[in-house]
C-alpha cells in the first residue's frame, strides 16, 4: 500500500496563492532533511523517493484559512523525518504564504484488491519531456524551426495520448528500478503487457511557470488527468501502489506529477492546481 502523510495547514495571515510554490517548498524539504542520511540525494543525480501535493484547496487565503498539504514515498522513514520536522515548527512558510501546522495524519491509500475499480487524478500537473531518442523511438520531430534547439521537448496533446502513455509506463518502470526489490517485476517488464489505466480524461494542458532553482525560472507544458482502473492481478495493484507514492512523470521531486487515489472521502485530497491557461 502507499504510504502518505497529510498536514493540515492554518493560514497565519491574508495571502494570495503562490502558483510557483515550487521551488519554495522543494527549499523547506531540503532543510528539513539536512543532516540526514537523505542529505546525501540533494545536489546528486540520483532521485529522492518522495511526491507532493500543491498546497491546496489553490486559492488566495484569508487569516484563519485551512489548506492541506500530502507528502508521499514508498519509504516511511522519510516521511517520519518530515513529519518530526513539521511537529517541531509547528510552522510552515511556503514563499509568501505562512500557515500553522494543526495537524499531521497518516494515510495508508490501496488501489484494492484484484477486480477492484477506481480512479486515480493528477493532483498537480504531469510534466513529460521527450529526449531526441524519444522523438526518434516515436517518429517524432521538433517543432518547425526548433530543429536544432536543445531545449526540451513536452509532450501535448497532438503527440498522441498512445505516446504519454509510453513514456509514462517508461518513467513508473525508472522509478521501480530505483526504489523497489531488484526480484519484483516492473510494471515495463510484464510480458503479458497488462495496462495501468482502463480509460481516461485529459482535463487541460496548462503551461506551468516554475523556479527550478534560485536563479533559474522555466515554463513547463503539463497536462493533469483522471484515470480508470481495474486491478487487473497483485503485480499490477503493486504498480498502482507505487505510482502513488512516487508520483507520475518528470520533476516529481520539484511538485509535479502527484497522483491521487479518488475515493470516498468527499475527494478532499482531489485538487487540481489552477495554473495557467489550456493549450
Amino acid at each position: 500500500m502507499g504510504v502518505r502523510t497529510l498536514v493540515r495547514l492554518k493560514a497565519r495571515g491574508d495571502a494570495a496563492y503562490q502558483n510557483d510554490y515550487h521551488h519554495k517548498l522543494r527549499g523547506w524539504i531540503w532543510s528539513a532533511l539536512r543532516g540526514t542520511d537523505y542529505d546525501s540525494y540533494h545536489d546528486s543525480d540520483e532521485m529522492l523517493p518522495l511526491s507532493y501535493s500543491n498546497p491546496f484547496p489553490p486559492r488566495d487565503m484569508d487569516e484563519g484559512d485551512t489548506r492541506h498539504l500530502i507528502f508521499a514515498s514508498p519509504d516511511r522513514e522519510l516521511l517520519n523525518i518530515l513529519a518530526a520536522r513539521l511537529d517541531d515548527s509547528a510552522e510552515l512558510n511556503i514563499g509568501e504564504m505562512p500557515f500553522t501546522v494543526e495537524d499531521i495524519t497518516a494515510l495508508d491509500p490501496d488501489v484494492g484488491e484484484p477486480g477492484t475499480t477506481g480512479t486515480i487524478s493528477t493532483g498537480t500537473a504531469v510534466v513529460v519531456p521527450m529526449s531526441e531518442e524519444d522523438l526518434e523511438r516515436h517518429e517524432l520531430s521538433r517543432p518547425t524551426g526548433h530543429e536544432d534547439s536543445d531545449t526540451d521537448v513536452f509532450w501535448r496533446p497532438k503527440h498522441t495520448v498512445g505516446v504519454f502513455f509510453d513514456e509514462i509506463r517508461q518513467n513508473l518502470q525508472f522509478k521501480h528500478d530505483q526504489f523497489m526489490p531488484e526480484y519484483l517485476t516492473g510494471p515495463d517488464e510484464r510480458e503479458d503487457d497488462v495496462p495501468l489505466f482502463d480509460g481516461y480524461d485529459l482535463v487541460r494542458t496548462p503551461a506551468v511557470e516554475a523556479n527550478v532553482t534560485a536563479d533559474e525560472r522555466r515554463t513547463f507544458i503539463t497536462s493533469q488527468w483522471v484515470f480508470r482502473y481495474t486491478v487487473q492481478d497483485d503485480l499490477h495493484r503493486k504498480h498502482l501502489n507505487h505510482m502513488l507514492d512516487v508520483g507520475i512523470g518528470a520533476r516529481t521531486n520539484l511538485g509535479f506529477g502527484f497522483v491521487n487515489l479518488d475515493e470516498d472521502d468527499g475527494n478532499m485530497e482531489r485538487s487540481f492546481n489552477s495554473v495557467g491557461g489550456a493549450l
